[in-house]
């Protein structure tokens, strides 16, 4: 049998009897990636709109840096945030570092350029579509700001989305501030480089095809949520 044959066929025994450590790893990847998920929406979503509905001196600019922040280099957004989160930084007070918490704010970080400039996109277009029709009922920009979101809710469900694969993929910049500890900051993407650079690929490849699965569910969870909508 091949080396990939057997470390399949131990992979299916891991997938098949999931001990607590595996399911640690899984929740905890979950946990951090909906975190930043969630708190990526709340900055980025307010953002997006302000760029998209406002009018203001330097706003060009600043959807020109959104769209450019989609290339962050995640290492050195790790590297920043380590600098920043250590004893000798600004925030070293705050104690986070080499805990979820620093995990979740570079997560986070490369997260909103992504939901920022797919929002910006959707509801700028949507109001170009209607906005002469808002104005003519005398509603304010930020009063229609709701009924933009539902109409382009397809798109912030994909922006979502595009922020949560970054987010529970990403392994250089988590690593750096959370410092892959058993138990406490390992998640299924640290673990795979982990174990793949001490050849347990029986492991790796458990937690691939677990990262693999959970990512096709949450996106045939959304896309059969969106045909529900469309269909009522």
């Amino acid at each position: 049998m091949s080396d990939f044959g057997e470390a399949f066929r131990l992979a299916l025994g891991l997938l098949a009897r999931l001990d607590a450590g595996l399911l640690g790893i899984v929740r905890l990847s979950l946990e951090m990636s909906i975190a930043a998920v969630a708190l990526a929406t709340l900055i980025g979503l307010p953002l997006a709109a302000v760029l998209a509905l406002g009018r203001f001196a330097g706003r060009r600019a600043l959807v020109l840096l959104a769209n450019s922040m989609l290339g962050l280099p995640p290492v050195v957004v790790g590297l920043a945030a380590y600098l920043m989160l250590s004893r000798s930084g600004p925030l070293g007070g705050f104690g986070v570092l080499f805990t979820p918490g620093a995990m979740i704010i570079v997560q986070t970080i490369l997260c909103t350029p992504i939901i920022v400039a797919i929002a910006h996109r959707a509801l700028e277009q949507i109001w170009a579509r209607y906005g002469d029709e808002f104005e003519m009922t005398g509603a304010s920009r930020l009063r229609v700001l709701p009924h933009l979101l539902a109409i382009g809710r397809p798109q912030i469900m994909t922006a979502l989305l595009a922020g949560f694969g970054r987010s529970i993929s990403e392994v250089g910049a988590i690593m750096i501030v959370g410092g892959n500890i058993a138990g406490a900051t390992r998640t299924m993407t640290t673990t795979i480089a982990l174990e793949t650079s001490k050849g347990n690929l029986a492991l790796a490849l458990a937690l691939g095809i677990i990262l693999i699965a959970l990512s096709i569910a949450v996106n045939g969870f959304a896309f059969a949520l969106g045909s529900k909508r469309s269909a009522s």
